[in-house]
């Protein structure tokens, strides 16, 4: 079984979840956290995805509004720099990529590796991803409260399947990455429309939607996750968490290497 990591959720969630009083407390909860799904779901091998934040993606290129107005503290872009060599350092695989999001990695992962794929985000536009194959892994507290996300969870949530969700995104929106959806259309009409039609395809096609045709074919581009990112190579492999603890210590993080230091 493969686990896959988005890592800038993760680490967000552990910058902001965190007291900020304690220097690089993103990179310590993380850490924290590595070790902690490495002995809940007892994977063969471990992923993390890391977003580029310094090269525009294709994303941001076709549409400029594109996850607009984020910003973030410079601590937490300075962790974001130094988690990717925690995570070798554990033996396990980092992936990260000019023009990619850690999504798109997600993607390459769930489709190259040959079994079972358990991916851990909070990102919901993940969803597109799960199958008979694939669950998501959402965290609700911490990481160690786990939502289990399948073909049936995604139904429920959504009221479509999960190879419908990038359509659903399309005609909906997503606020959070500024995409506005088709005028006057919410989640629910969306996924109503879907469950009519199948596809956003045969929606355009019935002649909705003229005027935004294009726009929601953008849309959708943008909200499918790119399985062509370049993966390094995925095999089952054991953890070096001794290398991990000496590189915390490195760091000052002593309490999480000591944790990472009894897994060895």
């Amino acid at each position: 079984m493969l686990l896959a990591l988005d890592g800038d959720s993760l680490a967000h969630r552990a910058y902001h979840g965190g007291p900020k009083n304690i220097r690089n407390n993103a990179v310590s909860g993380f850490a924290a956290w590595l070790g902690q799904l490495w002995q809940a779901e007892k994977p063969d091998a471990i992923l993390v995805g890391w977003d580029t934040l310094t090269v525009p993606t294709y994303r941001h290129e076709a549409f400029q509004a594109y996850q607009s107005g984020r910003e973030f503290d410079q601590s937490i872009l300075d962790q974001l720099d130094l988690l990717p060599s925690v995570v070798r350092a554990a033996g396990f695989v980092a992936a990260k990529g000019d023009g990619y999001e850690a999504d798109d990695f997600l993607a390459a992962a769930a489709h190259t590796w040959p079994g079972e794929v358990r991916i851990v985000t909070s990102d919901r536009d993940a969803y597109q991803l799960v199958s008979d194959r694939v669950t998501i892994l959402q965290p609700t507290k911490g990481v160690t409260d786990l939502t289990r996300i399948g073909p049936d969870g995604v139904r429920e949530r959504y009221g479509v399947d999960p190879e419908q969700v990038v359509d659903l995104i399309a005609l909906r929106g997503d606020p959070s990455d500024k995409l506005p959806g088709a005028r006057g259309i919410g989640p629910k009409k969306a996924a109503d429309l879907l469950r009519q039609y199948g596809t956003l395809d045969a929606v355009l096609a019935d002649g909705r939607f003229a005027s935004e045709a294009e726009d929601l074919r953008l849309y959708r581009r943008i909200a499918r996750m790119d399985a062509s990112a370049p993966l390094p190579p995925l095999s089952p492999h054991t953890p070096t968490w001794a290398e991990a603890s000496s590189l915390l210590r490195q760091l000052g993080l002593d309490a999480v290497a000591n944790r990472l230091a009894s897994l060895a």
